[in-house]
């Protein structure tokens, strides 16, 4: 079994898992801050909302990936969803990569209609463990598009 998905520098769901839970046990040992950022990215065909499949997350995950840090972990966190940890950042200094990631899924042609939702939560300011800041940064996205659709609703909310 491999760390990182096929062809890719994404970690998988199981190393993404346990290098996310070393890096916040890390974070709270040193008494640095670390953010994490989720991008949930859906599909829509025929009125129905459907989880992104890997091909999807890939493509999305290679597009975000040129934005951030070698150092910073990339990967799958639930089916749909990816995990982005910025390693001793703020949400104050996260929100440069967090809107570089934005501006970059604002301008990709995506073949197929999506709906992509960006959110964060920071270490220790929202929350101080893996489970409560993966509920808090899906729970409150800064950005929630739907691209690829009809021009009445294809607008950010």
């Amino acid at each position: 079994m491999t760390f990182y998905v096929e062809g890719s520098k994404v970690l998988t769901p199981g190393a993404f898992e346990f290098v996310f839970e070393s890096e916040l046990k890390r974070a709270v040992r040193s008494q640095n801050y670390l953010t994490l950022v989720t991008v949930e990215a859906s599909r829509e065909w025929d009125g129905m909302t459907v989880s992104a499949d890997n091909g999807t997350l890939k493509q999305v995950a290679q597009l975000i990936g040129r934005e951030v840090r070698d150092t910073d972990l990339l990967g799958h966190t639930d089916r749909g969803t990816l995990g982005l940890v910025l390693l001793d950042a703020d949400f104050e200094h996260s929100e440069r990569v967090i809107n570089r990631v934005v501006s970059r899924i604002e301008n990709y042609a995506f073949p197929t209609p999506m709906r992509i939702a960006v959110g964060a939560a920071c270490y220790p300011t929202d929350a101080v463990d893996a489970t409560s800041l993966k509920r808090h940064a899906l729970s409150r996205p800064i950005v929630n598009w739907r691209r690829g659709l009809p021009p009445s609703a294809d607008q950010k909310h």
